[in-house]
C-alpha cells in the first residue's frame, strides 16, 4: 500500500511524506525533500515494529542539521579533491563545502532539492533536475530514484539519470541505520560483514590516494564479520573519528555486498548492489541533537552503508569512471533487505 500525506513546511515549501507498506508489517516513509528516507519500521524477533533509521519530525530539521540524514546524494556522492576535475580537456571548478574539497554534491546538492513524485503500486519514483554548471558540473541532468518495497522486506533503490553533456554522476543514499532502534544509542554492538578484499586508503582530508590496499591483517577486514566496537577506536582511524572508509566490493554486476546484524532485536540487513564501492561510516561526526520523537542522537548513533562509485574517481585514472556520457542513461540498483534471526 502506498499513500501520500502532508509532512511539514521548510523554506516556505510544503513537504510531503510517501508511506510505503507491505503485508508483513514493514513500512518505509520517504520525503519529497531530498528524496529522504524518514523512517523504516521492521518487525523484530518479538514482532515489535522497530524504526531502524535516524531522522527528524519536521522538514526544517533536515535543512538545519548537518549529516545528510536519510537523503539521496548527487550530483556526485562523497568527495572530489580540490573541488575540481578535468573532463574532455576542460577544467571544472566546483563549490567547496568541506575545506578545499567538495562533499556530496556541494552546498546545494540533491539532498536539498524538492523532488517531483510519481506513485507506484509498491513504491514511488522521485525526479529532480539540475542545470548546466549548477554547483560547477557540466550539463542539464535529470535524475530519478525509484523506491519499492516487496513482500520479502526488501527496500529497492533504483537510480536513473540522463544528461545533455558529458558529466560526473554518482548517486547514493545516506540513511543512518540502527537496527536496535533509532533511539537506542550507539551502534557499536552491531556485527557487520563486508564482502571486500580491498579498500581505498585516504589522506587526512579523506581523499583517496589512488591505491587499492588489502584489508587482510587490518581492522578493515570485515569479510568474516566483526563488531563495530572491535576496531572503531583503532589508532589508525583517529583522523576519521572511526570507520569512514570506501571498500572495493568483490565481484561485478548485481551481487551481495554487506550485512549487518543487531543481537538485541534480532534484526539483520543485507545490502546488494550493482556498484563497485561501499562507504562504511559509523556516524562519527553526528553532533548531539534531537531526533524523531525527542530521541537524543550523538556520535556513532547510526551507521551508513553508502553504495557508490569510489570517492574522487574523476581524478583517479585507476578507478572506475564516474562519467555519464551525453545522451546515455545511467542505471544503478541497491537493495536493503531486512530479516530477523532468533
Amino acid at each position: 500500500m502506498v499513500t501520500i500525506r502532508s509532512f511539514s513546511e521548510a523554506s516556505g515549501k510544503k513537504v510531503s511524506a510517501i508511506d510505503i507498506k507491505n503485508s508483513r508489517g514493514m513500512s518505509v516513509t520517504v520525503l519529497d525533500l531530498g528524496a529522504t528516507i524518514q523512517s523504516i519500521f521492521v518487525p523484530d524477533r518479538n514482532s515489535r515494529a522497530v524504526d531502524v533509521c535516524l531522522g527528524y519530525d519536521t522538514a526544517g530539521e533536515y535543512l538545519e542539521n548537518g549529516g545528510y540524514v536519510g537523503a539521496c546524494i548527487g550530483r556526485c556522492a562523497n568527495r572530489i579533491g580540490g573541488s575540481r576535475f578535468e573532463l574532455n580537456g576542460k577544467e571544472y571548478i566546483l563549490d567547496a563545502n568541506e575545506g578545499r574539497n567538495q562533499l556530496h554534491g556541494g552546498a546545494n546538492g540533491f539532498d536539498r532539492k524538492m523532488w517531483a513524485v510519481a506513485m507506484l503500486d509498491n513504491g514511488a519514483e522521485f525526479t529532480c533536475h539540475a542545470g548546466d554548471m549548477e554547483s560547477g558540473y557540466p550539463g542539464n541532468i535529470e535524475t530519478r530514484v525509484r523506491f519499492t518495497l516487496d513482500e520479502n522486506n526488501a527496500l529497492t533503490l533504483e537510480y536513473f539519470a540522463r544528461c545533455d553533456a558529458d558529466t560526473v554522476a554518482n548517486f547514493t543514499n545516506h540513511c543512518y541505520f540502527n537496527l536496535n532502534g533509532h533511539d537506542s544509542g550507539d551502534v557499536l554492538h552491531h556485527r557487520v560483514t563486508i564482502n571486500a578484499d580491498k579498500y581505498t586508503p585516504a589522506d587526512k582530508e579523506s581523499i583517496p590516494t589512488g591505491e587499492l590496499a588489502e584489508v587482510s591483517g587490518t581492522k578493515l577486514d570485515f569479510r568474516q564479520g566483526r563488531y563495530i566496537g572491535d576496531g572503531v577506536d583503532a589508532p589508525e582511524f583517529v583522523t576519521f573519528g572511526g570507520y569512514d572508509h570506501n571498500f572495493v566490493l568483490n565481484g561485478a554486476g548485481f551481487r551481495e555486498a554487506a550485512w549487518a546484524y543487531c543481537p538485541e532485536t534480532g534484526i539483520g540487513m543485507k545490502v546488494s548492489t550493482t556498484l563497485e564501492g561501499l562507504q562504511f561510516y559509523t556516524g562519527n561526526y553526528i553532533t548531539p541533537r534531537r531526533g524523531k520523537g525527542g530521541a537524543s542522537y550523538g556520535p556513532r548513533g547510526g551507521f551508513c552503508m553508502e553504495t557508490q562509485h569510489f570517492p574522487d574517481a574523476i581524478n583517479k585514472a585507476g578507478f572506475p569512471s564516474p562519467v555519464l556520457k551525453k545522451g546515455e542513461e545511467l542505471y544503478e540498483k541497491t537493495v536493503y533487505q531486512f530479516f530477523v534471526e532468533d
